[in-house]
């Protein structure tokens, strides 16, 4: 067998530090950490993210990246298709028609919102997925300074061999398809995921909308009231015994009859 080669002290260890590849800066969500790198092009998409804290409450961001702005939801009365058990169904990859009350043009944030809104849940235009015609709304509507969503399906009662007739909107119906959730916005801010603060709901305990209530709170009250239902327990038994204690019963002249 032939003797290993030893190897050389001359040869090349790697290349060098100078020679090999420069390092990427790195990308956060509120853009690039290196100020040299930044791109001057940003990309017209929005991104969503939903967020569980506690296993209890939902949480829903908006963005535009990576230029912003970004909007934070707290997702409440969730309502799945399966739990509801609604008869409506509408295609997969066919586009809907959305609707917005009219007070999403009252305020500058709520027509931010809708905005928002728009470019997340419209479809593009010419999309290569997306079917050439309409069969489903999607409804958004402000109650109680919150965003309900609603899914409907258009339906039109029609025999396969006949044509819908154009403009014969009295023959059509809305059924609802689920699902069902309310949004209730929190923060928007300037940038993606981040940046200045540009509008922020401060919410105070009102009786006559109890909606205006931060979810922390509301567990709070449920512990309580869980409390007080434990204490008012407690104090029911402590009645009983001293009630039996105060009214004992009468010694019962049948009660050793049987035993003997």
């Amino acid at each position: 067998m032939g003797k290993k080669r030893k190897h050389s002290e001359t040869e090349v260890s790697g290349p060098k530090k100078e020679e090999s590849a420069l390092e990427r800066p790195q990308r956060t969500l509120l853009g690039w950490k290196d100020e040299a790198e930044v791109k001057e092009t940003e990309p017209h998409g929005f991104r969503s993210k939903e967020k569980c804290r506690k296993h209890k409450d939902l949480y829903l961001w908006m963005a535009k990246c990576p230029g912003g702005p970004s909007v934070k939801f707290l997702v409440n009365a969730v309502h799945t298709m399966e739990e509801l058990k609604l008869t409506g169904n509408h295609l997969k990859g066919s586009r809907p028609i959305l609707t917005f009350s009219a007070n999403f043009d009252k305020d500058a944030h709520w027509k931010l919102l809708k905005e928002m809104l728009m470019q997340i849940f419209g479809t593009p235009k010419e999309h290569r997925k997306s079917k050439p015609y309409h069969d489903h709304v999607f409804v958004f509507s402000i109650v109680d300074d919150h965003i309900w969503f609603r899914n409907y399906q258009i339906s039109v009662p029609h025999n396969e061999s006949d044509k819908v007739a154009r403009g014969g909107l009295d023959k059509m119906t809305l059924v609802e398809v689920g699902p069902r959730f309310c949004l209730n916005p929190i923060k928007i801010f300037g940038g993606s995921f981040g940046g200045p603060t540009l509008y922020e709901i401060h919410y105070t305990y009102h009786l006559t909308s109890p909606f205006r209530v931060y979810c922390f709170q509301i567990r709070a009250l449920e512990k309580r009231q869980k409390a007080g239902k434990y204490a008012t327990k407690v104090k029911a038994k402590k009645r009983r015994k001293m009630h039996e204690m105060s009214n004992p019963l009468e010694p019962d002249e049948f009660a050793d009859m049987w035993r003997e």
